[in-house]
């Protein structure tokens, strides 16, 4: 049996597709399009799928990933392409499809482009001039109190084209019991310097591997 992933972009309106709305989206595709893929086992049979640390909602992604399995022993990848990017939402874009060569485990870091208005240069020198950017994280097992600069010790803002600012971030991004942190905490910290949440866009350009190669 083979596990096939599915890269793709998630940008625009498709954003604000949940995680759990985007498993039914993918359901429905992949049932509808008659490829041979691979159903679980039980009294209710589903395909198996499988997402790579999935975005929050409302932040966009050149790198997502889906990983599903057949027991073709020879797929027609490209023909899976074409067969599937007509029934995908308006916003997602399949980038390829292959044989999956790497564990959603060893993703250890995500990179982030933040746009931010006018207003969020002064945020981010206040940032970078803070002796420490203590944040709330939430867990399964509560909150958990950490310092954002510990993993991010400065940001380097600098002019975006449509007017605002670019900021490019890399933070943790493990499976299981390692570090996983949201760039939405970093734009709580810019609201505290009032710049609002809604008025900056997150775009996730890569994963990586602990040893910095792009994850695949």
């Amino acid at each position: 049996m083979l596990t096939i992933r599915i890269s793709f972009e998630k940008r625009g309106e498709a954003a604000y597709i949940s995680l759990l709305d985007l498993q039914r989206v993918f359901h429905r595709i992949l049932k509808r399009s008659g490829l041979p893929v691979y159903y679980t086992q039980g009294f209710n049979p589903h395909i198996y799928l499988s997402f790579n640390c999935p975005l929050s909602l409302g932040q966009e992604s050149l790198c997502e990933s889906c990983d599903i399995k057949t027991e073709e022993e020879a797929p027609d990848l490209q023909a899976w392409q074409e067969t599937l990017q007509p029934y995908m939402p308006h916003g997602i874009r399949i980038l390829k499809i292959a044989r999956a060569e790497r564990k959603s485990s060893e993703i250890a870091t995500a990179e982030y482009e933040l746009t931010l208005p006018e207003n969020g240069r002064a945020a981010v020198d206040a940032y970078n001039a803070a002796p420490g950017v203590p944040v709330a994280k939430k867990t399964k097992r509560g909150q958990r109190e950490l310092d954002l600069k510990a993993f991010v010790p400065s940001l380097q803002a600098r002019p975006a084209p449509a007017g605002g600012w670019k900021v490019s971030l890399r933070l943790p991004c493990a499976s299981g019991e390692g570090d996983n942190l949201n760039p939405a905490l970093l734009l709580g910290y810019f609201e505290q310097q009032g710049v609002q949440p809604w008025q900056c866009e997150v775009l996730r350009t890569g994963l990586l591997t602990a040893e910095g190669e792009e994850f695949s």
